[in-house]
């Protein structure tokens, strides 16, 4: 159950950075809600699910899922650049991921 958790908290942290991003410095009211919903709740599965899993693991864990999500979004929906290299250094970062996970 753990993992699950830490995963979704890893897409809520790709949804509150999004949403930072979106709200312009907190000028524009729904992405600055969407961004304090999902940074509390991202936080709150991050702190349940290092009750079982080491930190390091799952700080890496939720980091990655993070990171890889926020530039996914940003390539699919926000126009930013979708180079190869940009999505083989994405896939590694998904490979460590996976590896972390599978030699816990």
């Amino acid at each position: 159950m753990a993992w699950i958790v830490l995963v979704v908290s890893g897409v809520l942290e790709s949804v509150w950075a999004v949403a930072l991003g979106r709200s312009q410095g907190f000028t524009r009211l729904t992405p600055s809600v969407i961004f304090v919903v999902a940074l509390v709740a991202s936080m709150i599965g991050l702190g349940y699910s290092l009750r079982s899993i080491p930190i390091g693991t799952g700080y890496a864990v939720w980091v990655g899922i993070g990171a890889v999500g926020t530039a996914l979004a940003g390539m699919v929906f926000l126009g930013e650049s979708a180079n190869i290299l940009r999505i083989l250094s994405l896939l590694l970062v998904v490979a460590g991921v996976v590896g972390l996970k599978l030699f816990h």
